[in-house]
C-alpha cells in the first residue's frame, strides 16, 4: 500500500452507510422507473398488426416479390449474339513473316477474319405471351398474400380471445376458490364446536380444493393461450410486465345481412387468386400452341480476308424445320393444367361460399348463445348462489343444495367465458372476411 494511500482521510461509517444506502434507493427507483416504461399494452388492433407481419406472412410476402422477379424475367427479347471467328490462316510467307501469321500488324496477316451478329426473331407473340401468365401468377401471389394475412390474424385473434377468457376463468375460479376455502375454515371451527358434522366438513373441503383445481386449469390454459399468441404475432408476451386490454366485441342483438352475395364470393382474396392461375394457365396453353410458329434466326457478319478482299458481308437465315413434331407433349400438359387450374377455381368458389355461410350462421348462433349466458343464464347463477349460501347461513337450506348451487354457478362461470370467447372469434371472423367485401358492394 503506498503512502498516499494510507494518509487518505477514511469517512465515518455512518456517513458511508448513508451514502450506499442512497445509492441503492436511487438505483431501486431507476429500475422500476424503466420496469414501468417497458409496460407493454396489448389490445386486440396491436394483435391485428402484430399479425399482418409474422413469419408466414413475411415467406407470402417474399413469393410475391419473386413473381414480381419473373415478370420482368419473362418481358424480355432473347439476347443478341455476338460472334468474332478466324479461319484460313495462310503459311505461305511463313509463321514469323511480316506477311505470314507471326509477329506484325494484326490487318495484315494472311488470316481470314469475321464479326457478326445474330439475333433471334420470336414469333406468334411468345414474349406477350409469357409476359401474360407472369402478370397473372403475380396477382395470384398478390391474392395469396392478402389471404395468408386474413388467415394469420383470424388465427391471432382466436388466440387473443382465448386468453382473454382464460384470464377471466382464472379471475372467477380465484373468487370461487377463497370463497369456498373461507366457507371450509368456517366448517372447521363449527366441526371443532360440534355445530357441524364432520361428513359435511369433508364435502365443504372437498368442494374447495376443486375449486382450486379449477384454478389451476385456467392458469394452464392462460398460459398456453399466451404461448399461442406470441407464436402467432412474434411478440414476447408476459403477464407480469403486460397490461392486456380486455377487447371484447359489443353484443350485437341481429346480425345485418342473411345471404350471401355472390359477389362476396367473387371477391374473396382465395378465389381472385385461382382465377388469376386460370388466366395464367391460359396463357401456358397459348404459349404451347404459339411453339408450332418457328422462331427465325437473323444474322450477318463482316469479313476480311487479305488475299481474296478487305471487305466482304455475310448474311444468314436459320429456323427449325418441325419434321416430325408439333410439340404435342407441350401441348397436351398445357391443356391439362387448364382443365386442373379451371377445376380448381371452381372448387375454391365452392369452398369460399360455404365459408362465408359457416362463419354466418356460427356468428349468428353465437350471437343468440352469447345473449342468453350474458342476460339471463350468468345472473341467476349467481343469485341461485347468493340465496343458496344465505339460506344456508341461516340453516334454511341443506349443504347439498349449497353445494349444487356452487358447482352450477362454478360450471356457469366456465361456459360463460368460453361462450364469449366463441362470440367474439365468430364476430372478428366474419369481420375480417367480410368487411373489405360488404364496403366494395355499397
Amino acid at each position: 500500500m503506498s503512502i498516499r494511500q494510507n494518509l487518505r482521510p477514511r469517512l465515518p461509517v455512518q456517513l458511508r452507510t448513508a451514502a450506499l444506502t442512497t445509492a441503492l434507493a436511487l438505483g431501486l427507483c431507476g429500475g422500476l422507473a424503466h420496469a414501468q416504461n417497458k409496460t407493454e399494452t396489448l389490445g386486440l388492433a396491436q394483435v391485428l398488426e402484430a399479425a399482418r407481419n409474422n413469419f408466414d406472412v413475411s415467406l407470402s410476402r417474399q413469393s410475391l416479390e419473386a413473381a414480381k422477379s419473373d415478370v420482368l424475367a419473362a418481358d424480355r427479347a432473347p439476347f443478341p449474339v455476338l460472334t468474332a471467328k478466324t479461319s484460313q490462316m495462310y503459311l505461305d510467307n511463313g509463321v514469323n513473316g511480316n506477311q505470314g501469321v507471326g509477329p506484325g500488324p494484326f490487318g495484315q496477316k494472311n488470316i481470314d477474319k469475321s464479326g457478326g451478329i445474330d439475333w433471334t426473331w420470336e414469333r406468334g407473340n411468345k414474349r406477350q405471351l409469357r409476359t401474360q401468365g407472369a402478370n397473372a401468377q403475380a396477382n395470384a401471389a398478390n391474392a395469396d398474400l392478402q389471404d395468408t394475412v386474413i388467415m394469420q390474424q383470424l388465427a391471432a385473434a382466436s388466440a387473443y380471445f382465448d386468453l382473454l377468457a382464460a384470464l377471466e376463468r382464472n379471475r372467477e375460479m380465484q373468487a370461487l376458490s377463497q370463497s369456498a376455502m373461507q366457507l371450509a375454515k368456517s366448517a372447521s371451527l363449527r366441526l371443532k364446536a360440534g355445530d357441524l358434522s364432520a361428513q359435511d366438513t369433508a364435502r365443504l373441503e372437498i368442494e374447495a380444493q376443486r375449486a382450486q383445481a379449477d384454478g389451476h386449469s385456467a392458469q394452464l390454459d392462460q398460459q398456453r393461450a399466451v404461448l399461442q399468441l406470441g407464436q402467432l404475432t412474434n411478440l414476447r408476451i408476459a403477464l407480469p410486465t403486460w397490461q392486456i386490454q380486455v377487447d371484447w366485441p359489443a353484443l350485437q342483438s341481429t346480425r345485418n345481412t342473411h345471404t350471401i352475395e355472390e359477389a362476396w364470393v367473387e371477391q374473396r382474396s382465395d378465389v381472385i387468386a385461382a382465377q388469376e392461375r386460370v388466366q395464367a394457365a391460359q396463357a401456358a396453353l397459348d404459349l404451347a400452341l404459339a411453339q408450332k410458329k418457328s422462331d427465325v434466326t437473323l444474322g450477318s457478319s463482316l469479313d476480311h480476308d487479305p488475299r481474296v478482299s478487305r471487305r466482304s458481308m455475310e448474311l444468314r437465315f436459320s429456323v427449325p424445320l418441325q419434321w416430325g413434331y408439333g410439340y404435342e407433349g407441350e401441348i397436351g400438359r398445357a391443356q391439362a393444367q387448364r382443365v386442373q387450374a379451371q377445376d380448381l377455381y371452381e372448387k375454391t368458389k365452392l369452398d369460399a361460399r360455404a365459408d362465408l355461410q359457416r362463419l354466418l350462421e356460427e356468428w349468428h348462433a353465437a350471437t343468440q348463445r352469447e345473449h342468453l349466458y350474458e342476460k339471463d343464464i350468468v345472473p341467476r347463477a349467481r343469485r341461485v348462489a347468493e340465496q343458496a349460501e344465505l339460506a344456508y347461513a341461516k340453516g334454511a337450506s341443506s349443504l347439498t343444495d349449497l353445494l349444487d348451487a356452487r358447482r352450477t354457478l362454478r360450471s356457469t362461470l366456465i361456459e360463460a367465458a368460453f361462450t364469449r370467447a366463441e362470440y367474439a372469434k365468430a364476430h372478428t371472423a366474419w369481420q375480417l372476411r367480410t368487411a373489405h367485401l360488404q364496403s366494395a358492394t355499397r
